[in-house]
């Protein structure tokens, strides 16, 4: 299965056990319908929780903002809650995970571009 959505907070790693990690995050997905009748387009946002256990490594690039794209499967889990009551989530656990955008930050902003030399600037000395 793939979806594609943008981290909504950085990720981060959970210790599982001495030697296992965990990195865990949450996407948006944002989705449009028009309802049967209605010229009016209704805008949706589905937030899914993720789990990847391959290298908790990636975390450093799983910021908040960045489009990614992923590749996994569905997993469950069904608890009976402090209300006698059945609930369930839903996680998606993450096999591969592409990074399609980072997001804009101000340290992004303020790397400089790279400078533009013109023929008046250009050494002599080109050894071509």
């Amino acid at each position: 299965m793939e979806i594609t959505g943008r981290i909504v907070k950085d990720a981060s790693v959970f210790k599982v056990k001495e030697n296992r990690e965990v990195v865990n995050f949450s996407i948006a997905v944002n989705d449009s319908y028009k309802p049967k009748g209605s010229t009016e387009t209704k805008k949706i946002v589905t937030y899914i929780d993720c789990s990847y256990w391959l290298s908790a490594s990636l975390v450093q690039w799983l910021k908040k903002g960045t489009l990614v794209q992923l590749f996994g499967r569905i997993g469950m889990n069904v608890y009976i809650g402090n209300d006698a009551q059945a609930h369930g989530t839903l996680t998606f656990h993450t096999s591969d995970i592409k990074i399609l955008v980072f997001p804009q930050t101000e340290s992004a902003k303020a790397v400089p571009v790279a400078k533009k030399y013109n023929k008046k600037e250009e050494p002599d000395d080109l050894p071509f």
